[in-house]
């Protein structure tokens, strides 16, 4: 990519930060969600912390799952309401560029922020410290693949009125090798075990959504703006 491009997705990443905390009830409600599911799990258990330990890490990543979920609608939505996303379109810069800049950006303020929120989170689910930096690095590279699978998705159904029902229904079963393997490498952290296997799985799938996500979302954004 040439260094105009560059500077396009520079431009674009600014462009959906700023944006992004313009509307903070957007950007605060996955975290708020990601927050009451997970403290609401202690409340409703034994408070035997050995129970609430064995069942954390399915607590935790089916959170963040779901709390990713709520904001993947709204990655291409706003700007086909208004006309941007075909300005963009059919500008001079590459499709593809300008769906990295934005998955990107989506990641920063709905995934990145999740992993920040994650050692809080662990503490009241009684994860070990030993294991949050199994814990911080599969949540990383879990929610970076699930923006690129949630920009897939959201690229098939920008153009419906209700499509984050159906947004659902594409993701969830592609993000459910996340949900098991992200959950086991946090687990055998947990229990001092190597959790190397499961992160390179992690991180297998983070590269090869990173690769192919932008070209996938880019053919579903064509298909649904003809």
């Amino acid at each position: 990519m040439s260094v105009g491009v560059f500077r396009a997705m520079g431009l674009i990443l600014r462009r959906e930060l700023r944006l992004s905390f313009r509307r903070p009830d957007q950007l605060l409600q996955p975290l708020v969600f990601f927050l009451i599911v997970t403290t609401l799990f202690p409340l409703a258990l034994s408070p035997l912390l050995s129970l609430l330990r064995d069942m954390a890490p399915g607590v935790l990543w089916v959170a963040a799952l779901l709390s990713s979920l709520l904001s993947v609608e709204n990655l291409f939505k706003s700007d086909a309401d208004d006309g941007t996303l075909e300005q963009l379109a059919l500008s001079a810069q590459p499709l593809g560029a300008i769906v990295i800049a934005k998955t990107l950006a989506h990641w920063l303020v709905s995934g990145a922020a999740l992993v920040a929120m994650s050692p809080l989170v662990a503490t009241a689910l009684a994860i070990p410290t030993r294991a949050f930096g199994t814990m911080l690095a599969s949540l990383a590279l879990g929610t970076l693949t699930l923006s690129w699978l949630g920009a897939i998705g959201a690229g098939l159904t920008v153009g419906l009125r209700r499509g984050n029902v159906l947004l659902s229904l594409i993701v969830l079963p592609l993000a459910m090798p996340l949900l098991i393997f992200g959950a086991s490498a946090t687990d055998r952290a947990i229990g001092g075990e190597s959790p190397a296997g499961a992160l390179y799985f992690l991180a297998a799938l983070c590269v090869f959504t990173s690769s192919l996500g932008p070209l996938a979302a880019s053919a579903a954004l064509r298909i649904t703006l003809e």
